[in-house]
Formats: structure tokens, sequence, C-alpha cells
């Protein structure tokens, strides 16, 4: 008689690889959370065997989340030592992510133009929920000044990105995609440097607003001038909070 070994002991069949993957991403978004919202310090140290208690599991997936992290920059890793949270991006990081940032999103609406009526509809719908979760985030910082709920600012954050998204999804370059998809874990160290001064949720979405028009207009250089302008407000704001 054969049995099923429980989970973690042996077992490596489908259902329990998507139980594990979902479990070392709840981890990553809770560990996430704290280096966000202030809970961890800049240079305090993450210990694998304290998170794993404090979180209910095992030191693996902790170790995953943080392995995860560390590409974001938000933690370092320095041998014999363990990890450490990262200081926040300084005013010449964030420069050179931003301009980074616009390279390649500039050229990629450039090319997505013009774009088809289905594109079209898909960044109209997101926009509208860019705009409804913005609302909502705004709402929150009111109420509670200073704290943040993180579900909800990480449906915004998600939300925001998935409408640059469709424009990269539909650049016909594929390359451009990646390497905007490379740069988007980086883009959490500028949310935190900028995450306890005033959230630009209303000049996003205004911005959004505007390359939607632009988009709309079908012409490549509109459209390419709205989102440099977009990225360019962004870099402000983050050199003016930092």
């Amino acid at each position: 008689m054969t049995t099923t070994p429980p989970l973690g002991v042996g077992s490596s069949g489908p259902d329990v690889r998507i139980q594990r993957r979902v479990l070392r991403d709840g981890v990553y978004d809770a560990i996430l959370e704290m280096l966000l919202d202030g809970q961890v310090s800049p240079g305090e140290s993450l210990a694998i065997d304290g998170l794993a208690r404090e979180l209910g599991v095992s030191p693996t997936p902790v170790r995953e989340a943080l392995g995860q992290l560390e590409h974001t920059g938000l933690v370092t890793r320095t041998a014999l030592k363990g990890y450490r949270a990262s200081p926040p991006l300084s005013a010449a990081g964030m420069a050179e992510l931003m301009e980074a940032r616009a390279l390649v999103e500039v050229a990629a609406i450039r090319r997505a133009m013009p774009v088809t009526a289905e594109v079209l509809g898909e960044l109209e719908v997101v926009h509208k929920q860019h705009q409804s979760v913005a609302l909502r985030v705004r709402k929150m910082e009111k109420r509670h000044p200073g704290r943040l709920d993180w579900t909800t600012l990480r449906k915004y954050y998600t939300v925001d990105w998935g409408f640059h998204l469709i424009l990269l999804r539909n650049c016909h370059n594929a390359y451009l995609l990646e390497m905007a998809e490379s740069l988007a874990p980086h883009i959490h160290r500028l949310r935190q440097s900028m995450h306890h001064g005033a959230i630009d949720v209303e000049q996003a979405v205004e911005e959004h607003a505007a390359i939607l028009d632009a988009v709309r207009g079908g012409g490549p250089e509109a459209a390419a001038a709205a989102m440099s302008d977009h990225i360019s407000a962004v870099r402000s704001r983050a050199l003016a909070d930092g």
C-alpha cells in the first residue's frame, strides 16, 4: 500500500508546487509590506528564523522571498552576516532609474502607435480602475494619515503598472518589454522613498489620462511626449519627496 507524503516531505506533484509557490509569494508580500511601510528600519537585520517565527512558516519560503527581494534592491545580503534592509534610493539612484524607465517606455509607446481598438479598450478599462483605486488610496490617507493599508496600496500599484504594461506588451518589441519588466522590481525602492511623503495618486491619474488622450489621437510623437512628461513628473516628485 502506498501513502501520500505530507507537504514538504518528498512531495513534488503539481498541486504541491503550486501550494509552495503561493506560500512563497505570500511571504514575499508580507516582508515587502514590512519594508515599505516602515516596520523595518533601513540597515536593520532580517533574520530568516525570526521572520519565519513571526510569519508562522518554515525558513525555506522566507529564504526564497528574501532572495527575490534582493533583486529589487530593498534588501542586501552579506556573506556570514545574512540579509539587511537597504537604505532608500539616493537622489542619484532615483534619477538613474527614472532615466532608464523613460528610455524604454517612451520608445515602447512610440512603437505601439497607432494602437488597435482592442488595445485602446483595455487602456480605458484599466484607466477607470486606476481612478477608482486612487480615490480609495486618498480616502484611506485622510482616515489614517501616515498609516496606509498595504492591500489598497498594492492594488493601486498593480493597476498603475498594468496601464503601462498594456502599451509595453503591444509595442512589437519583446526586448523593450523584457527591459521594462527587469526595471519594475526596482520601482519598489522608489516607492519606499516616496511612501512616507505625499502619495501622488491624483497627479498620476491625470498624467495617465493625458497619455490615453494622446493614444486616442493616434500620433506616435504626441503619445511619446505624454509618456515622457509622465515619467519626468514622477521623477520630479520622487526627488522632491526623497
